[in-house]
């Protein structure tokens, strides 16, 4: 994993590769733990806002395996992770996006590995180790899931549409609201809470929903999931020269009809970042 070959390469096969080859030994580090809930120890970091010994576990794996592949980029996580690089590229990771869901002993949980490189997301990669569905692409790559190549998204059709919701438990009711008030009363379609940022934007990669509403996101939680939602043609709304890797995020991901359908919730401030 440490070759010189991919350590400054652009995006690349070789890089997903290594990248892939990454996250499915993490995979490994988060299932033994998921296996031996019982006897897991779960912190909490704020009201409903968990963490445990898989998420430092597989965060300190990641970041040893990606300075060791790419030894000059930066390494940027949830859990504490904090490494300064001299690419400028740096690599944002969510090493169990969905930890309420993980020790709750869903498997609706994901290793989020996304890439920043000149301000904007350029390559991601989400691995679901319990449901055995890794999906990656980016700016030059065609996004895959288990290899394969994903078919074309859906036109957005309002008789059948969905769209994913995550909100984090520090957002005032109101908004919260206002958000299914909008959803269900102005745009009259479905929606659904699956508990993982990275998971929802996999949602719409795969088809199963048209788009993501988010308040209270983090950048770690959405850098893998973006850039493989754009390389399907999927945009969203978060202006990343104005926003640091450290801030909460309130956005919409989806397409260009998604989103003038959801402009006027936007426009109306919950969602504005």
């Amino acid at each position: 994993m440490s070759g010189s070959s991919v350590e400054t390469a652009a995006l690349d096969r070789a890089t997903q590769i290594v990248v892939e080859a990454i996250a499915r030994e993490a995979g490994q580090i988060g299932l033994s733990h998921f296996q031996a809930l019982a006897t897991l120890p779960v912190e909490r970091k704020g009201h409903l806002d968990l963490v445990t010994d898989a998420d430092r576990d597989v965060e300190e794996f990641l970041i040893a395996s990606l300075r060791k592949a790419f030894p000059d980029d930066g390494v940027f996580g949830e859990e504490g992770g904090d490494v300064t690089g001299t690419s400028g590229r740096i690599w944002v990771i969510d090493p169990i996006d969905g930890t309420f869901n993980f020790v709750r002993g869903s498997v609706n949980w994901a290793i989020s590995i996304g890439l920043f490189d000149n301000r904007k997301p350029v390559f991601g990669l989400i691995f679901a180790p319990a449901r055995d569905l890794l999906v990656a692409g980016g700016i030059d790559i065609k996004a895959t899931i288990n290899g394969k190549s994903m078919s074309a998204l859906p036109s957005f059709d309002l008789g059948r549409a969905s769209t994913g919701v995550g909100i984090h438990p520090s957002i005032p009711t109101e908004d919260r609201l206002e958000v299914f008030r909008f959803i269900s009363d102005e745009l009259r379609i479905n929606f659904r809470c699956c508990g993982s940022s990275a998971l929802s934007l996999m949602e719409i990669a795969m088809g199963e929903t048209d788009g993501y509403i988010a308040l209270g996101d983090s950048t770690w939680d959405v850098m893998a999931g973006l850039p493989i939602l754009a390389s399907l043609g999927v945009s969203h709304t978060i202006d990343w020269h104005r926003t640091e890797l450290q801030e909460k995020l309130r956005f919409a991901c989806g397409s260009e009809a998604f989103l003038a359908g959801i402009r006027p919730l936007l426009d109306k401030g919950p969602l504005a970042a």
